[in-house]
């Protein structure tokens, strides 16, 4: 398997899409790193309804690594049932 690198900043410049449901989870707002081992072990998007990562009272989504399939040019893809199911939160 061949190792690809990529930089944090280009990491928040891709959308998140579960891809369960097609639903856009948004950009990534951070990402978690484990101290001892350095690697990334998840991302985090912001909550439904907060616009821009600014307003709003719901928590942000925390995304493991292991639940991300697939990383492209242009988005991220996630998957998991869990996300699929926020879409009640939104009213």
């Amino acid at each position: 398997m061949k190792n690809i690198t990529y930089c944090a900043s280009d990491l928040k410049t891709k959308n998140v899409i579960n891809i369960i449901d097609g639903k856009q989870l948004g950009g990534i707002m951070d990402i978690e790193i484990d101290i001892e081992s350095g690697q990334l072990t998840a991302i985090v998007v912001p909550g439904p309804g907060r616009f821009l990562g600014l307003f709003g009272r719901n928590e942000d989504i925390v995304i493991p690594w292991d639940k991300i399939s697939k990383i492209g040019i242009d988005c991220i893809l996630v998957e998991s049932p869990a996300f699929a199911d926020l879409k009640h939160l939104e009213k």
